[in-house]
């Protein structure tokens, strides 16, 4: 899955079963259906988190910043590997350690233009000891942040930060699911 065009979305019906798959460039409109994604906060071995923005020619939220990397597994395609597989097309980073933190978390926002973004959407954490490397077309920016910063920074002006971000990192700090900072696991 290399071009955006082959790619598609699974789509899901209330009680998150598939009902159906479309292509992702045609799903997110003003109406975009209830779909399956992910979202992946990944560390360093210094403690600091990658945010990434989002690039001006993204259909949704361009120009925000956002969570390390997001993304649509496939019909058939595990969580683990559909998180690799972004890391490495959008940041053109390896990851170690994919854990999911939460796969309670579902939310609808519209942005500035009227695209909807309507996703079931388990939040996953990573590690990674490589420097990223983004795709142009994904990531205008990136930088490493301590979480205190981030939580800070999304309380102080939501609006410079995509909607699903800000949601998760309220629930992400009421779970208080970053209180042991990821290590590689070949650390002593």
């Amino acid at each position: 899955m290399s071009h955006r065009a082959t790619e598609h979305v699974v789509l899901l019906d209330a009680n998150h079963q598939q009902i159906g798959i479309m292509d992702k460039s045609q799903v997110h409109t003003a109406s975009t259906p209830l779909h399956l994604a992910f979202s992946c906060y990944i560390f360093n071995a210094e403690g600091k988190l990658l945010i990434t923005r989002r690039a001006i020619s993204k259909v949704a939220w361009p120009g925000v910043w956002t969570n390390s990397v997001c993304g649509h597994p496939q019909l058939g395609e595990t969580m683990q590997a559909a998180v690799n597989r972004r890391c490495r097309y959008e940041i053109g980073l390896e990851v170690e350690e994919v854990t999911l933190i939460t796969d309670d978390f579902q939310y609808r926002a519209t942005d500035a233009s009227g695209i909807v973004e309507n996703e079931y959407c388990p939040i996953f954490r990573a590690f990674t000891e490589s420097t990223p490397t983004p795709r142009h077309s994904e990531v205008m920016d990136y930088q490493w942040v301590t979480l205190d910063s981030l939580y800070d920074g999304a309380a102080a002006v939501p609006w410079a930060f995509s909607p699903w971000m800000v949601k998760q990192l309220a629930l992400l700090r009421a779970m208080n699911a970053f209180s042991t900072p990821m290590q590689p696991a070949h650390s002593v």
